[in-house]
C-alpha cells in the first residue's frame, strides 16, 4: 500500500465553482435568478459570470488580489460568488449599512483592487474613498446599476467608475477558461466580522473549506433538488452561510431582492412558490408580528442561525406552517457547523417542549469534525449535565485560514491543541445536544454566579407583549452585577402594556430569585446589525450610564 500516493488525477483542488458549471449543463433552461421583472436561466448565469471574471481579469486583477462589494441581494451580488474566484481573485463582501468610515478602514486594510458598487451605496463608498490617507492605493470602481430601471443619477459614473456592471458582462469573453486553484487551500473569500471597529477582523476562508461547508449545509439542511429560495438574509453577511454555491449545485431559483419587510415575504412565498429561506431570529419575529401573516398552503423551510432563538418564537414561527431548523455558526466556520437534528420520537411531545428542544443548536453536522464544550482553565470536557458551562471549540475543514494581517489574534482563537475557541459559552446536554448560553462577553456575574442573559431573554420572549427582548449587565453596589432588560412591546392584542414591576413579576414565576432583572427598559424597537442581531454593546453603553444600582435585592 505504501507505493498508493496522492497523484494529479486524484488530487485536483476541491473548490465550488465547479458548481455552476454542473447547473449549467445539468439544469441550464431552468431559472436560476429572479429579481422583480427578470429572470436569467442557468445557461445564461453561468455565461454572464464567465463573462464577468474575464472583465475582471482584463481589468488587471490577479490572483490573490481582493476585490470588493457593497451591494444587496442583486444579481450581481449572487453572480460575483462565482465570477470574482473565477478570475483567480478572493471575493469581499462588504456591509452596505456601515458608515463611511467604517468602509474606508475596510478598504484599506484588504488592499482592495477593484470595487462593485451599487449604485445606492454610491455616495457611500465614494465618501470612504475621499477618507483614504493621501498615498494609499484607490481601487477601481465599478457601478452595479439596477436592472429594473429605478431612478438613478448617473452624473457621476464616467468620472468615478470605470463602467457599470453590465458594461462587464457585454464586453467579456463568454468562453473565458477559469483556472483551478493551484491549491485547495489557496484562499478565496475575505469576510469581516460584524461589529467591525478601527481594528477589523478579516476572515479568511480557501477553496477547500468553502467546498466542505457548502456539500455539509446541503445534506444536513436535506435541500432537495431545484429548491426555490428567498435571499432574506444579506449575502454580505458570511456569505448567506454558503447557500449562492449551494443552490447552484442543486439547480435551484435564487429570488433576489433588495429589501423586504413582513408583507414581502408572505408575497414572494405565495407568487414563487418559494420552499426554502434563511435568517436571523428577527426574520422569525418579523414573519409573526407582520399584520398580513397568515398559513402557509405549503410548508416553508427556514434555517435559523446567529443568536439563541427563544423558544417562544420557534413555537409562533411554526403555528403558521414554516418548519423551522436551528444552526449554530460563525463567521469563523463559513457557515452552520452545529445544528438541532431532530429525532421523529420528539414529535410526540407537547408544542412547548418540541420548542425547547429546537432552540438547542445541537450537534456538529458532518462536515465538522469535532465539537465540545470546555472548562476555560483546564482545556478538559465539561460534564454532559445540561447546566455545567464551558466554552465551545470546533475543528474541521470548513474553519478560517486565520485573522488577515493578524497572526495575534489567529493564535489566540486557534491554540496548539488543535482547537479553535468560538468565545461562546454553552452546555453540553446528556443526549450529547449542545445549547449556547451566551457570549462569554455576555455572560452576567450576579454575587458570584454566572447568570446566562440568554435563559433571562427565553423567559421574557414568553411574556405575550414582548416583542423583543435582551438582557445585559448593570453595575450593582452589592452584587457586583444584576440582570438589565431592555424590552419592546408588541403594538396589537394588548390594551394596556405591562409596567416594569409587572414584568418583573412574570420573570419571577418561572426564574430563580437572583436571575431575575432588576430593571426593565422600554424601548419602541431594540438596536440591531444589519442581519437582525441585537447590538447588546448598545444597551451595556446605555445600562453603564444608568449608573450602578444602589438597592438591590434578589
Amino acid at each position: 500500500m505504501e507505493e498508493l500516493k496522492p497523484r494529479p488525477a486524484n488530487s485536483s483542488p476541491l473548490t465550488p465553482i465547479g458548481f455552476l458549471e454542473r447547473a449549467a449543463t445539468v439544469y441550464g433552461d431552468c431559472p436560476s435568478v429572479v429579481y422583480n421583472n427578470t429572470t436569467y436561466t442557468w445557461s445564461q448565469t453561468h455565461r454572464r459570470c464567465l463573462q464577468v471574471a474575464s472583465s475582471i481579469a482584463s481589468l488587471g486583477i490577479k490572483r490573490g488580489h481582493v476585490v470588493s462589494i457593497v451591494a444587496p441581494n442583486v444579481p450581481a451580488m449572487y453572480e460575483l460568488h462565482f465570477a470574482v474566484p473565477m478570475s483567480g481573485a478572493i471575493f469581499n463582501t462588504i456591509n452596505t449599512r456601515l458608515d463611511a468610515r467604517t468602509v474606508s478602514v475596510l478598504l484599506r486594510h484588504s488592499e482592495s483592487k477593484l470595487v462593485f458598487v451599487d449604485y445606492q451605496s454610491r455616495s457611500l463608498v465614494l465618501e470612504a474613498l475621499s477618507l483614504l490617507p493621501p498615498k494609499s492605493h484607490r481601487p477601481l470602481l465599478v457601478l452595479i446599476t439596477d436592472q429594473d430601471g429605478d431612478d438613478q443619477d448617473s452624473s457621476s459614473s464616467a468620472i468615478d467608475f470605470c463602467g457599470t456592471y453590465e458594461l462587464l458582462v457585454e464586453k467579456g469573453d463568454p468562453e473565458f477558461r477559469w483556472d483551478l486553484p493551484s491549491s485547495e487551500w489557496d484562499p478565496m473569500i475575505l469576510n469581516y466580522t460584524s461589529g467591525t471597529t478601527s481594528a477589523p477582523k478579516g476572515v479568511v476562508h480557501c477553496h477547500r473549506g468553502i467546498f466542505i461547508i457548502t456539500v455539509s449545509s446541503l445534506i444536513d439542511w436535506d435541500v432537495q433538488e431545484r429548491p426555490v429560495y428567498l435571499w432574506t438574509l444579506p449575502m454580505f453577511h458570511a456569505n448567506e452561510w454558503s447557500y449562492p454555491w449551494g443552490i447552484a449545485a442543486v439547480g435551484g431559483t435564487n429570488i433576489c431582492l433588495r429589501k423586504f419587510d413582513g408583507p414581502t415575504i408572505f408575497s414572494l412565498i405565495k407568487q414563487h412558490g418559494v420552499t426554502h429561506m434563511c435568517g436571523a431570529p428577527v426574520l422569525l419575529n418579523m414573519l409573526t408580528s407582520s399584520p398580513k401573516n397568515q398559513p402557509l398552503q405549503n410548508p416553508v423551510q427556514i434555517l435559523t442561525a446567529g443568536a439563541p432563538p427563544p423558544a417562544a418564537v420557534l413555537f409562533r414561527t411554526e403555528s403558521l406552517g414554516f418548519v423551522v431548523s436551528h444552526g449554530y455558526g460563525l463567521t469563523e466556520t463559513a457557515g452552520v457547523v452545529g445544528t438541532c437534528a431532530w429525532k421523529p420520537q420528539w414529535n410526540r411531545l407537547p408544542a412547548s417542549e418540541r420548542a425547547r428542544l429546537k432552540a438547542r443548536q445541537g450537534v456538529k453536522v458532518i462536515g465538522l469534525t469535532e465539537l465540545d464544550v470546555v472548562d476555560a482553565n483546564s482545556g478538559a470536557s465539561v460534564k454532559r449535565d445540561g447546566s455545567t458551562l464551558g466554552e465551545v471549540v470546533l475543528r474541521g475543514g470548513s474553519l478560517t485560514l486565520g485573522y488577515f494581517k493578524d497572526p495575534e489574534g489567529t493564535s489566540k482563537c486557534m491554540k496548539e491543541n488543535g482547537w479553535f475557541y468560538t468565545g461562546d459559552v454553552g452546555v453540553m446536554h446528556p443526549d450529547g445536544y449542545l445549547e449556547i448560553k451566551d457570549r462569554s462577553k455576555d455572560v452576567i456575574i450576579s454575587g458570584g454566579e454566572n447568570l446566562s442573559s440568554v435563559e433571562v431573554e427565553s423567559v421574557l420572549y414568553t411574556h405575550p407583549a414582548v416583542n423583543e427582548a435582551a438582557v445585559v449587565a448593570r453595575s450593582d453596589e452589592f452584587w457586583g452585577e444584576t440582570p438589565c432588560a431592555f424590552v419592546s412591546l408588541r403594538e396589537e392584542g394588548s390594551t394596556r402594556n405591562p409596567t416594569e414591576k409587572e414584568i418583573m413579576e412574570f420573570c419571577r414565576a418561572k426564574l430563580p430569585h437572583y436571575m431575575v432583572p432588576k430593571a426593565v427598559v422600554f424601548k419602541d424597537e431594540l438596536p440591531k446589525t444589519s442581519t437582525g442581531k441585537i447590538q447588546k454593546f448598545v444597551l451595556r453603553e446605555i445600562a453603564r450610564a444608568m449608573g450602578s444600582s444602589r438597592v438591590s435585592r434578589m
